[in-house]
């Protein structure tokens, strides 16, 4: 990367909350994000927004795409690894002192097929991280350890979701809403994978997980907003659990064993990209 692009994208950078999209946006990479999107998930007024998604897309940090009416922002990973090289590499010569910490040994999660600790977070933890732990326990047989909790959870968990997956054979007795604080106490599972199934959840600050897990955003709208009669609610939580259960069973079929590091992170990035047209709610 030239001196002059990295000075331009560092200045960019340098406004808080347009570092706050650029962390938003990665944490949904490599999916797009629409305005209205980020601007609910950081509370950033949508002409105050439109002003940073402009300097972020000329500094060619963002890229801006099309589909209908609607624009969608998404990082722009290729010039996000060029920046981070910059820096390590050209910045800091790449001096072991600094280079050493990210270079630490993850928790490998390739070139075995079980034993794989996996964390679904959203807001509540209610309903959908719920219905992805439970997938994941069932469809998964045995090869995965499936956990979920919230940013903000609720007191009890959802009916709606309970009577959902009670229906399609889950043993929902263990079930129950938890906060993220109780995976990031030094006994916890050090993670595998770690998945945020709404938009909320992956604006939240959160510290980086121990052993570098794979990421992956499956963001979803929250059927606990649905309006209407009982009957309509219960077949916007039905379609939820349906569009999970795909994504579930996608990840679950991945053939992890023969998949190195960097291939599984971008098998995961395929299943995120799947388009959220299967819940509307």
């Amino acid at each position: 990367m030239e001196m002059n692009h990295a000075t331009h994208a560092f200045a960019t950078l340098g406004h808080p909350d347009r570092l706050a999209v650029f962390r938003l946006l990665n944490r949904f990479a490599p999916r797009g994000a629409r305005p209205t999107e980020i601007a609910a998930a950081l509370n950033l007024k949508p002409n105050t927004l439109s002003h940073h998604l402009a300097d972020l897309t000329a500094s060619r940090l963002v890229t801006v795409t099309r589909d209908g009416r609607s624009l969608y922002y998404a990082v722009n990973l290729d010039v996000t690894e060029a920046l981070i090289g910059y820096l390590a590499l050209d910045i800091g010569r790449a001096r072991p002192d600094l280079l050493s910490p990210l270079l630490a040994p993850p928790k490998e999660p390739s070139m075995r097929d079980t034993g794989f600790d996996v964390l679904f977070i959203c807001s509540g933890n209610s309903a959908r991280s719920i219905f992805a732990e439970a997938l994941l326990r069932d469809l998964g047989e045995g090869r995965f350890r499936a956990f979920s909790a919230g940013t903000r959870p609720n007191s009890a968990l959802n009916p709606f979701a309970l009577d959902v997956l009670a229906r399609n054979g889950h043993d929902i007795s263990g079930l129950r809403s938890k906060h993220i604080s109780e995976f990031q106490q030094p006994a916890s599972p050090t993670m595998d994978f770690v998945f945020t199934v709404c938009d909320t959840a992956a604006a939240e600050e959160c510290p980086p997980w121990p052993g570098q897990p794979i990421t992956g955003h499956w963001g979803l709208p929250d059927p606990v907003r649905a309006t209407g009669t009982d009957a309509e609610r219960a077949l916007v939580f039905a379609q939820t659990y349906a569009a999970l259960r795909r994504r579930v069973a996608a990840f679950v079929a991945l053939p992890f064993g023969t998949l190195s590091r960097l291939s599984l992170q971008s098998r995961v990035d395929d299943i995120s990209a799947t388009p959220n047209t299967e819940a509307k709610g």
